[in-house]
Formats: structure tokens, C-alpha cells, sequence
């Protein structure tokens, strides 16, 4: 390996940030990477196809041997648990100052949930990052696909950790895992009263969560409404023509369409995932251009992202983590070209099951407050309200260093949501806010 690499990160992950690595399922210690990030692989035999998931696991920071096992699916679908782990929720990041080229080096983060908890970052489903099937796929990757593949894929890592077995453990993800964790939870659940394995499962958390795509895009436009981006004019005409719909709409109602077309006309260059951020477009393939060079730091997320490109597609980084040659092409953070079947229409009926069981918990929180375009917080608390919980805690600020953060309810079934105010679609616009949430809520503290 590079020396470049091998030194600085030796000392920050196995050291500062005590990062277990592992090998692959069925690999000897001799595939033990003992310099780069935790990557493990793990067997999940289907019927008709042999999966090897990817993950990081990394062990809690406190008190591995007690602290809460979270596993963790980025959304998309099809986004790479990379993305959680280095952007948003995880122990390391990207270097982007002074950057010139060159194998990108990770740092240290400040805000890890891992200092709470252990996390499992998992490239879900099949095809994404690093994770391939060694046999033609029987179906094409699906949301309860997901949940069937992420259950089995615990079933087995428990049985080889039998040491996290009596752990608290969480489901977690943002954005479109939204659709699919309760339904992991809920496989666990019925897993748990069958006696298959059982899990100590104790409850879920999704950020900024797509519930039922249809309404979570219909909140679009009351939604931009609310912050300014479109007229009142145009909001009424709107809601007149449209009947409150904006998806699927008929092709007869022409005025409807076209109100919809001055719609996009007038947000099309908003960033949807933090509106207050500039929506900044690389003017040329090389981010590293002098052409490129003054808006490096408008779009630090972007630019991130690259880095992150570089590295995983390096053949010294895929040789290092045992990547096998062949089994993927190119790596990229998201497979939007992906092949999958949506078919969680809604995952209201999952949460209502859940929670009529009265055993797990769960926290529902908003990163964004008012600044998500993507996943309104207006459609958020639209879908909690259709569940008709009970409220045990009225809608109250929650602070830290005695300021305001943002805003938060309970319900009698164990259900917390909570807002982040100025922040975006994912805890990377607040990493520190997002970090003491999750530590007060994980550790039944009140936020």
C-alpha cells in the first residue's frame, strides 16, 4: 500500500477512532485489513442467488461491550453506506483542503454516533457499493427484497458477533430507507415472536424518512409555498386545478399541467436537499480545474462526493479490501440507473403494526426543519398526524448550550419526532445537533 496512506490512517483508525476490521465471511485472517477503513463481506444465500453484502462495522467509541448496535441503510435507493459513514452519521470524512490530486485521505469527525454506539453501515440493497451477487439475480432488487436480505444479513452477523447478541439493538437510515427499515423491523419482530433467532430489538430511527413517495412529492408544493419560493397566486391556482395533486396527473387537465410547469420553472435551480445552499453545477469533468476552483467551496458536499469517487474506484484501495476482480465495475456513491422494483407503496401499515405491539421505540426526526426540499418536514408531520397517536408531550423547543435547536413531540407509542432547524436533507448540515439528538434519545434522556 501507498505509504501516503498507510501511516496517518493506521494511527487515526485503529488508535483514535478504534475501528474494528474484520474479513470476509469465509476468508482466513490472512484477509484481514489491517490499514484502510473496516470493510466486511458477509454470505446472504437466497433461493436463487448467493449475495455478498458489504458493511463497515464499527464499534462504539464508550462502552462497545453495552452500548446499542445500530445498523444503518443510506436511501437512495441504491446509495452507498460510504455516504453515511464519511458524510453524515460515521467516524471519518474526506480532506478537502489543499487538496491537488492524488489518492484523497480520510480525517477524523467530531459528531460520530459511533460514540454512543456501534454501527453497522450496510451497502444495501445488492449492487450497491461494493456488494454483488456471484449468481444471476432471481428478481431484480426490491423493497421487501431489502428487508428479507438486511433480516438474514443479521441473523448471520450475530451468530458470527455473538458478543452483540444482548446489545440494544436499532434499525436506522434516511431519506428512501424510510420505506424500507420499518419493514426490516417489522421481519425482526415477527423473527423474534416465532423464536427464529431472536434479536434484542428495542426500536428504529429515520431521518427525514420517505413514507408514501406520492404524498411525500405532493408536499413539494405547499411546502415552497410556505417558504416563499412560489406565489400565492401561483399556490392557489394550483391547489384549485389540481385538487391537491400533483402526481400522476391527469392528461386532460391541462391547466393543472401547465400550473405545474410554472411550478418547476420556478424551483428547478433550488438545491432541494438544503434550499439555503447554492445549487452549484461542475462546469467541467475535472472538479479540480482552475475552472472549478471558485466554487470548490459552495459545493463542499459535492465535492466530497468526487473525493470519494477517486477512492473507491483506486485498484490499491480495491486490493486492500479484498474487492474482487470483476465482481463490479465502476463504484459510485449512488446507482441512480439501478434496476428496482418500489414496491413498499407506503410504509404507514408497518409503523401501525409496529406499534401496536407497544415494545419498540422509535425516533423520527427532521435534519432540515424548514430547509429539506426533498422529504418536506410538512409532509413528515402529515403522515405522523394520519397514525393518530396519542400526544404525551406537547410540541416544545429543545435546546443545547441553552439555544434553541429545534422543536420535538412525543407520542404514548413510543414514538419521538424532532426537528433540526437550518439544516438539509441529511445530519451532514448538522452534525453536531444531529449527534446530541441521538445521544439523548438512544440513552432515554429527553431531548
Amino acid at each position: 500500500m501507498k505509504s501516503r496512506m498507510s501511516k496517518a490512517w493506521k494511527m487515526k483508525l485503529l488508535l483514535l477512532l478504534q475501528l474494528l476490521l474484520l474479513t470476509q465471511h469465509g476468508v482466513d485472517t490472512a484477509s484481514v485489513i489491517s490499514h484502510l477503513p473496516g470493510f466486511e463481506a458477509i454470505s446472504v444465500v437466497g433461493e436463487e442467488e448467493k449475495v455478498q453484502l458489504f458493511y463497515y462495522f464499527i464499534k462504539s467509541e464508550n462502552k462497545p461491550e453495552e452500548d446499542p448496535l445500530l445498523i444503518w441503510l443510506t436511501g437512495g435507493p441504491a446509495c452507498t453506506a460510504l455516504s453515511a459513514l464519511a458524510f453524515e452519521i460515521g467516524p471519518l470524512t474526506f480532506k478537502t483542503e489543499g487538496y491537488n490530486g492524488g489518492l484523497p485521505s480520510l480525517v477524523s469527525t467530531s459528531y460520530s454516533w459511533t460514540k454512543v454506539a456501534s454501527i453497522i453501515f450496510l451497502d444495501q440493497p445488492v449492487g450497491t457499493g461494493f456488494s454483488y451477487s456471484t449468481t444471476p439475480l432471481a428478481d431484480k432488487p426490491s423493497d421487501t427484497g431489502e428487508a428479507k436480505q438486511t433480516y438474514e444479513f443479521l441473523q448471520k452477523w450475530l451468530v458470527e458477533h455473538p458478543e452483540f447478541v444482548s446489545n440494544p439493538l436499532y434499525v436506522g437510515g434516511d431519506s428512501y430507507a424510510g420505506i424500507v427499515v420499518p419493514a426490516i423491523v417489522q421481519q425482526i419482530s415477527i423473527g423474534n415472536e416465532n423464536s427464529n433467532k431472536p434479536m434484542n430489538l428495542k426500536g428504529y430511527v429515520l431521518g427525514n424518512p420517505s413514507t408514501e413517495l406520492d404524498k411525500d412529492h405532493n408536499a413539494k408544493i405547499p411546502y415552497a409555498h410556505g417558504m416563499g419560493l412560489i406565489s400565492d397566486e401561483l399556490f392557489e391556482s394550483l391547489k384549485i386545478s389540481c385538487n391537491g395533486n400533483y402526481v400522476n396527473i391527469d392528461h386532460t387537465n391541462t391547466q393543472c399541467l401547465k400550473l405545474v410547469e410554472d411550478y418547476d420553472k420556478c424551483v428547478s435551480r433550488i438545491n432541494e436537499g438544503s434550499i439555503l445552499i447554492p445549487l452549484c453545477d461542475l462546469a467541467s469533468p475535472n472538479p479540480f480545474s482552475m475552472e472549478n476552483a471558485g466554487r470548490r467551496s459552495l459545493e463542499r458536499p459535492m465535492y466530497r462526493y468526487v473525493l470519494a469517487t477517486y477512492w473507491a474506484n483506486d485498484e490499491d484501495v480495491r486490493k486492500a479490501l479484498h474487492v474482487e476482480k470483476g465482481s463490479i465495475g465502476k463504484w459510485m456513491r449512488c446507482d441512480w440507473d439501478m434496476a428496482y422494483e418500489k414496491n413498499i407503496k407506503s410504509s404507514l401499515p408497518y409503523h401501525m403494526n409496529i406499534s401496536r405491539k407497544g415494545l419498540y421505540r422509535s425516533l423520527v426526526y427532521s435534519v432540515s426543519g424548514d430547509h429539506d426540499m426533498m422529504v418536506p418536514y410538512v409532509g413528515t408531520v402529515a403522515w405522523i398526524r394520519s397514525l393518530n397517536y396519542s400526544i404525551i408531550d406537547q410540541w416544545r423547543p429543545w435546546f443545547v448550550d441553552n439555544q434553541v435547536i429545534g422543536n420535538t413531540r412525543s407520542y404514548v407509542n413510543n414514538m419521538t419526532f424532532a426537528t433540526i432547524k437550518g439544516g438539509g436533507h441529511t445530519a451532514e448540515y448538522k452534525p453536531y445537533e444531529s449527534f446530541m439528538m441521538f445521544q439523548r434519545w438512544i440513552r432515554n434522556q429527553p431531548l
